[in-house]
């Protein structure tokens, strides 16, 4: 299973942290990555990990503002997010899947395996 949180409100220009709580058998996926859903909006990429050579994939918009990372000791994958815009407000999500081999095809193919998600709200 996986539990994301540390989701809030935050003014633009500010920053969060998300984590992710992944249980043992999540950890042997391929890859595990972060996903948004905004308001009336389809749910979109947002960064994903290859978890057995720690390659990273980002989309533009996250580039240069948000971080993926994760702590093997805790189970836990991190999401940094920086500079934030109003435009990031929406429901964030992290998730996997057995059948991704890499970060670039998570993010792109989408994961089956979903978490809760966490509200992230960006007032301008």
């Amino acid at each position: 299973q996986l539990q994301a949180s540390g989701g809030g409100l935050v003014q633009a220009g500010g920053s969060l942290r998300l984590s992710c709580a992944a249980s043992g058998f999540t950890l042997n996926r391929p890859a595990i990555g972060w996903f948004r859903q905004a308001p009336g909006k389809e749910r979109e990429a947002v960064s994903c990990l290859s978890t057995n050579n720690d390659i990273t994939y980002y989309p533009d918009f996250a580039k240069d503002r948000f971080t993926i990372s994760r702590d093997k000791t805790k189970n836990t994958v991190y999401l940094q997010m920086n500079n934030l815009r109003p435009e990031d407000t929406g429901v964030y999500y992290c998730a996997t899947d057995l059948g991704q081999a890499s970060s670039y095809a998570l993010c792109h193919r989408g994961p089956t395996e979903w978490g809760q998600g966490t509200l992230v709200t960006v007032s301008s």
